[in-house]
């Protein structure tokens, strides 16, 4: 029950293959409260009523590019709540251009610029919005995915690389002020590949996952540990970890060449 008493809103649980799905069982486990949100047409294509009803959660419909959307859904959390949130999941991703089948040398760049805008930018208008409406209780903890193509070639990846680049460095830069006016503190966690419903849209998703499988020591981390992760993050436990990015694969980050993988 290391989350007693927090409370907290969880963005992304589209289905039960989600990440953000098993944080907010986990979250509901360990003891805290919780509103579930996403875009309304995710809404309509995954299954997140069925999630609210198992964490006895509200779901609040909120675009994360949209301002208006942000404020309304931190100032009704406030109110079911009877105060300020603990933490924060920000588990958003998409790419019109890899859903289309674009080649990364003939991007659309007003698809692209959708691109960042819901992948990364929308995690600095969360905190923007936190931040302004005072929303978040000191000691608070606020936590974004990504993926190693941040610092990594990944050419099927495309521009979402660029995205969650641009993520990681809204996580450092915000969690300066944040944690400098609060104590709140900002990461993000790089996850492994992972079988989700977005994952498995991505083109030799399959091949790759088997490779980083075998590259890893530990293996891919599965969905529910990186949960686990999640939870210690949003706990007190690591009250003085902010501004990282921290890498949840079972070792893939730091290998170079794994005699696994050699013929």
């Amino acid at each position: 029950m290391i989350l007693k008493g927090k409370k907290g809103v969880i963005f992304g649980a589209l289905d039960n293959q989600s990440i953000a799905w098993k944080v907010a069982e986990r979250c509901v486990a360990e003891g805290a409260s919780i509103v579930l949100t996403n875009a309304p047409v995710a809404m309509r294509m995954g299954e997140i009523n069925k999630l609210a009803e198992q964490c006895n959660a509200p779901v609040i419909p909120a675009d994360a590019t949209s301002l208006e959307d942000l404020e309304n859904l931190f100032q009704k959390s406030m109110e079911h709540f009877g105060g300020k949130i603990d933490f924060v999941l920000h588990s958003i991703g998409m790419s019109v251009n890899v859903r289309k089948g674009k080649a990364y040398t003939d991007l659309n760049y007003d698809w692209m610029q959708k691109t960042f805008d819901v992948s990364a930018i929308s995690f600095h208008k969360v905190m923007q919005t936190i931040w302004k409406m005072d929303a978040i209780n000191d000691w608070g903890s606020i936590l974004g995915l990504t993926y190693i193509a941040a610092q990594r070639v990944f050419p099927d990846y495309s521009e979402m690389a660029e995205s969650k680049a641009l993520l990681e460095s809204f996580a450092r830069s915000f969690g300066y002020h944040l944690g400098t006016a609060k104590n709140v503190r900002v990461n993000t966690i790089s996850q492994s590949p992972t079988m989700t419903t977005a994952g498995q849209g991505i083109k030799g998703f399959t091949e790759f996952f088997n490779y980083a499988d075998k590259m890893s020591p530990l293996g891919n981390a599965p969905a529910e540990a990186c949960a686990d992760y999640c939870i210690a993050l949003f706990s007190d436990l690591t009250r003085y970890v902010t501004m990282q990015n921290l890498f949840h694969d079972g070792g893939f980050s730091t290998m170079g060449m794994n005699p696994a993988l050699v013929q």
